[in-house]
Parts: structure tokens; C-alpha cells; sequence
């Protein structure tokens, strides 16, 4: 493209086509600012599952340490986890152990007060997002307590905000640096010279990297105080950059840069040789022939190298989602991580491309129009991308929600259904732009094409003005002839109706494409539902269970005088040692002197146990055993087994909650 022909589509002035472009921008910051405004602030990705003492429990004397069990691994540091007492001073020594799973425990000064306790907890969980909460525990009896809680969530306020749209910009700095550059070598090469790809490309390139150091600056603080003050803190940078998340911003930034070089080759050294590519049309030799034949074998040769590079780094970007959030933590890792990178790459490769598509119908000069076969190339390329794209999906949904009601219940299935929701739009969109493609033809009328190019290179030549009069009307005739040029360029590309016909639904497809985008941001930043559904059930039962178990289970031994009642007792009956107490009694209500009792534990559903416990006989009818450990809250069967006579005894049952 000559200068000339740059500077005529640079200065000209606006038509619909640019209007509706310009249309398309300001609903993709409207929705992106909506979504992220509205979203809730990542602090749920860890669920709280139990505690050592339990919320809101009292307990008659002071603890030694507190402990709290989380779904999944989380990352602590010294002030992570605090205990304050009813005054607001901390009472925990400081340094938070994990000594099991997901269980993390601080231990406790000797010699406490009775009165309401405060336990808060401030940590990242595996997944890269932050989680925060407080519960209150009692020693002796409840009392007034001065601890006066923030309302605002960690990863909330200005600077959760300025992180969550931080992260929404990468994303689509990421589709369109990589499915712009894919678009490019796979089915439009001579787009490579083309200025406004060149730029959408170069845009996506710089708005990844700035949202990348953004994002690096803002972690320390997002994960912690929160506080504005704080972005620009090295002692925080120095902590995040020892981080699993810290190093996945870094390693974006080192192949950013190699992406860089890669853009550099494609839109620099590619395009020369493009442009040398091909004999000259009066030089019929062999020799010229030969030339021709080695610079089309050496394009051939940089376009593979293109190719190969640019797959390794748009993998390695895509990577560095993978490895730090969501595919990282969780069930099957090792197969979600790579599930993971396809998934992102399926989405940049059909969505870049739209967007590179829509320049190139939009903003592409009229000698510079995309070829029919392009689009017919990139239409089988989109095609393979939904596919991948619904493949990688339906993994992806399973494996975050993994049930029918987490779907329905709770906000990241929900999330997850205007997404599907979303897509089917899309892919309705895109088979109607499939059926222009059909029909479209090549590039219109191009003897007028040329014939334009001609006039405007005669007429855009350049010329000193002799005054400043005549300096200004040189300006309105330069702007008069940019104005005739825009009515000329949209006749032609109006020529196709087709050509017509395939701008606006693509024009929609981006449309549609901007709010699928912003709802996959909100999905990154919101509580899978597994997880999600698993603390509701773990709260649940934890409503359930408040105080000692006490069951009732008639028995008959079938002996005679072998009919009595069992009666256990579980205190506290929650995860960890519990005093069990069991009384035997005859129908008439009166203690039953019997030989011998045991009881056993078993938790189905987890394959645990039976776990046996014989207690001890404390008096006529009642056995009594100290410590007895439950590993995990469940629905338990509880059996005993009384016996009645040397050979007569009987195995009762009965579940309950426990935990």
C-alpha cells in the first residue's frame, strides 16, 4: 500500500460503516463495565468447610489452637490467620501450620479470659483468587466484644475493580493479538501488509502487556489490604513475584516479548517479501522464473517458521492462564491444564479472527479488499474452533460443576448457562454469515478499484502551497477530495451485495462476541460451582448439628428378657474427638445390666470405617468412651451391637448427621 493511499484512508472522515464500528466499541466497554461492576468480588474460590471450635460454639475451657479446613490447598502467611480476643488483641502466636489436607492451624497464648473470640482469616487459594472471612467462638460464656470487621471483602473495592477489568482487557488483548496473527497466516497473508490489521494486531500485543505489568502491580494489594496506596509497594511486588500467580504474569511478559519479535517479522520482513514475490510481468526469462520460484520457496519456508513460532507462543500465553487459576486446582489438573490451553486458544483463533475479519471489511482500503477465498478459508477455520471450543467446554463444565443442581444453583452455573446461551447465538450468527460466504464473489468491479487508485494517486500529489491563503484552500480541497474518496470506496465496496450482507453479520457476530467475553471474565472470577454447592452442603450440615447427638434404637435380642432400648450420646458430635456415653434400658424405663456393648462408626459414602468402639462400664447400664475421633463430617451409621447373654445379642442402627 503506498503512502498516498495510508494517508487518504487515514484522514478520511466517518461513513455508517465507521459509525456502527465505532458503536461496536462502545458496547464492549458498556457490557465489560457492567459485568465487572456487578460481579461479586472473587473471594469465595476457597470454601471455610469446618473449624476448630466451631462457629459460634462455646467452649468450657480455652482452646490450645484454632484450626480451619478449607476445599482446597490455600497459600498463608504470618498475619493470614489472627485470633482476637473480646478487647481486639491478638492472642495467636503468629505462625499458621498446615500439618494436614487442607486443614491449617495457629496455636493459641496459654492462659485466656473467658468471652467471645474473633477468628478472621485473610489467604489465596490454589486458584490464584483471594478468600476472607470471620466466625466468633466463646470460651466459658458469651461476652461483648470492641472487634469491628471491615464490610468490604478482600479483592473488592477500587482496586478489585481496577483488577477485574485488568483481567478482562488481557483477555482480549490475548484473541486479538493471537487470532489476528492466525488469521493473517492462515487465510489472509497479503493482509499482512494491510495498516488497520497491522494495528488491531499490534493493539491486542499492547493491550496484553499493559494489562499484564497492571495486573502485577495490582496483586499485592488485591491479595491483601486492598488499599490504593499499596500498588506501587515493592516489598508487595517482591512477595507476588515468589507467588504461582506472580510467576505466571512474569512469564507472560517474556513471551510478550518474543510475540513481539514475532510481529515484528511478520509485519516487516513477511510483508518486503511479499511484495517482492512474483517475476516481472515484462521478463518472460528463466531466469526470472527461477527467481520467482526461490523467493515463493523462501515465503513458504518463513510462513512454516511464522507458523511453528507464532503456535509455540500463542500456546505459552495461553499457558500462563492455565497454570495459575481455575484448570490448576481441583479434580484431573493434569488433564484440565492442556484442556485448558486449547479451550483458550479455540476462543482466539474464532473470535480474533472475527474481529480481524470485520477490520478487513470495514477498514481494509478499497485496493486493498478481502478476498472471497480468504473468508470462505477462515469460515473452516471458525468451524473447527467451535468444535474444539464445545469439546473443551463440556470437559470444562463438568469437571467446575460437576451436577445437574450446581447448574441451576448456584451463580457460576448460572453464569455458565447465559455463556452456553450465548454461544448458540453466536453460532447461530455465524451459519448465517456462512450462507454470504456461499455467495460472495470476488473482490468487486476492480477495473474501478484501480481506476480509483489511479485518480486519487494523481490527485493526493504533492504540491507547495505559495501562501498561507492558498496553504488553506490546499486543506479544504484535501478534505473535499477525502470526502469524495469515502463516498467512492463505499460504492465499491457496496458493489458486492453479498460483500454487504457478510459486514453485518459479522458486524453482529462481534457484537454478540464482546458480551460472551465479558461473561467468561466474570466465570474466572467467580466460585466454581462444585465448589460452591460442597460449602452449602458443608454449611447445611453444620446447621443441622448444633450440640450432643442423641439417639434412640429400640433392640431384642430374641432371648429372654432381651427387649430394651440403647441410647447414645456423641458430645460435641463434630469432626475431631468426641465423649460418648451409651445407656441400656429395659421397656419399663429401668437401667439394663447387660454383659457387654459396642458401638461402630461408618461413613459410606467415603468408604470409611466400620470404625469399633468399645466403651467402657461406668455404672448399672451405662459404658462410657473418651476421645472417640470422627475424620470427616458426613451422614454416619452409628451400629450397636448389646449382648444380653452369653449367646443372645443383637446389631441395631441408626444415622445421623455428624460435623
Amino acid at each position: 500500500m503506498t503512502p498516498t493511499i495510508a494517508s487518504r484512508f487515514r484522514n478520511r472522515p466517518s461513513h455508517p460503516g465507521f459509525r456502527s464500528f465505532r458503536t461496536l466499541v462502545l458496547l464492549f466497554l458498556a457490557v465489560s463495565g457492567a459485568l465487572l461492576a456487578g460481579a461479586a468480588p472473587a473471594s469465595a474460590h476457597a470454601a471455610l468447610t469446618g473449624s476448630d471450635p466451631k462457629q459460634g460454639s462455646v467452649v468450657d475451657k480455652a482452646p490450645a489452637q484454632i484450626s480451619l479446613t478449607f476445599s482446597e490447598k490455600v497459600a498463608m502467611n504470618d498475619g493470614s490467620l489472627r485470633v482476637l480476643d473480646p478487647k481486639g488483641k491478638r492472642v495467636d502466636t503468629g505462625k499458621a501450620t498446615n500439618p494436614s489436607g487442607t486443614t491449617y492451624t495457629v496455636k493459641l497464648h496459654s492462659g485466656l479470659p473467658d468471652g467471645t473470640f474473633t477468628v478472621t482469616y485473610q489467604v489465596v487459594s490454589a486458584d490464584s483468587h483471594p478468600v476472607s472471612g470471620a466466625f466468633t467462638f466463646s470460651i466459658g460464656a458469651p461476652s461483648q466484644t470492641s472487634v469491628a470487621l471491615s464490610d468490604q471483602a478482600v479483592g473488592g473495592g477500587v482496586v478489585g475493580a481496577l483488577y477485574g477489568f485488568a483481567r478482562y482487557v488481557s483477555y482480549a488483548g490475548f484473541i486479538l493479538l493471537v487470532g489476528g496473527a492466525a488469521f493473517v497466516l492462515a487465510c489472509w497473508q497479503r493482509g499482512a501488509g494491510v495498516r488497520p490489521v497491522q494495528r488491531l494486531v499490534v493493539t491486542g500485543w499492547l493491550a496484553l502487556t499493559g494489562a499484564t505489568l497492571t495486573l502485577l502491580l495490582l496483586r499485592g494489594s488485591y491479595v491483601g489490604s486492598g488499599k490504593v496506596g499499596d500498588i506501587f509497594d515493592l516489598t508487595l511486588l517482591g512477595q507476588v513475584l515468589q507467588t504461582k500467580s506472580g510467576a505466571a504474569l512474569v512469564s507472560r511478559l517474556l513471551l510478550l516479548a518474543a510475540a513481539a519479535l514475532f510481529i515484528a517479522v511478520l509485519f516487516g520482513a513477511y510483508v518486503k517479501r511479499d511484495e517482492d514475490d512474483g517475476p516481472d510481468e515484462d521478463d518472460e526469462s528463466e531466469e526470472a522464473a527461477a527467481d520467482a520460484a526461490d523467493r515463493a520457496a523462501e515465503k513458504n519456508d518463513l510462513t512454516f517458521g511464522l507458523a511453528i513460532g507464532g503456535a509455540v507462543v500463542a500456546a505459552g500465553l495461553a499457558a500462563t492462564w492455565a497454570m495459575a487459576e481455575h484448570a490448576s486446582t481441583g479434580i484431573q489438573a493434569g488433564i484440565a491444564m492442556p484442556v485448558d490451553v486449547l479451550h483458550l486458544l479455540a476462543v482466539a483463533g474464532w473470535l480474533g479472527g472475527l474481529a480481524t475479519l470485520l477490520v478487513a471489511l470495514f477498514r481494509a482500503p478499497a485496493d486493498a479488499q478481502i478476498e472471497a477465498t480468504a473468508v470462505r478459508r477462515f469460515s473452516r477455520v471458525a468451524f473447527g474452533g467451535v468444535l474444539t471450543l464445545v469439546a473443551t467446554g463440556i470437559y470444562q463444565s463438568w469437571r467446575q460443576v460437576g451436577s445437574w443442581s450446581a447448574l441451576t444453583d448456584t451463580t457460576y452455573g448460572q453464569l455458565l448457562l447465559v455463556k452456553i446461551g450465548l454461544v448458540a447465538v453466536l453460532v447461530g450468527i455465524a451459519w448465517i454469515s456462512r450462507r454470504w460466504t456461499g455467495q460472495l464473489s470476488e473482490v468487486a468491479a476492480p477495473e474501478a478499484v484501480a481506476a480509483a487508485v489511479v485518480e486519487q494517486r494523481g490527485k493526493t500529489r504533492a504540491t507547495v502551497p505559495a501562501n498561507p491563503e492558498d496553504s488553506r484552500r490546499a486543506a479544504q480541497l484535501a478534505r473535499q477530495r477525502a470526502a469524495v474518496a469515502t463516498t467512492r470506496d463505499k460504492r465499491i465496496r457496496d458493489a458486492d451485495p453479498h460483500r454487504s450482507g457478510l459486514r453485518r453479520s459479522v458486524l453482529a457476530e462481534a457484537g454478540v462476541a464482546i458480551v460472551l467475553l465479558a461473561v467468561t471474565t466474570a466465570l474466572t472470577t467467580t466460585e466454581p460451582g462444585r465448589t460452591e454447592e460442597a460449602a452449602q452442603q458443608a454449611t447445611a450440615s453444620s446447621s443441622q448439628r448444633s450440640g450432643p447427638l442423641s439417639l434412640k434404637i429400640p433392640f431384642d435380642t430374641g432371648g429372654q428378657d432381651g427387649k430394651g432400648t440403647v441410647e447414645v450420646t456423641l458430645d460435641p458430635a463434630r469432626v475431631g474427638a468426641n465423649e460418648m456415653h451409651v445407656f441400656v434400658e429395659r421397656p419399663n424405663g429401668k437401667a439394663f445390666d447387660v454383659p457387654e456393648v459396642k458401638v461402630a462408626f461408618t461413613l459410606a459414602a467415603k468408604d470409611i470405617g466400620p470404625l469399633p468402639v468399645t466403651p467402657d462400664r461406668i455404672a448399672t447400664g451405662h459404658w462410657s468412651a473418651a476421645g472417640v475421633q470422627i475424620p470427616m463430617a458426613g451422614d454416619w451409621k452409628i451400629a450397636v451391637t448389646v449382648r444380653t447373654s452369653d449367646i443372645d445379642q443383637a446389631t441395631v442402627n441408626k444415622n445421623a448427621q455428624i460435623g
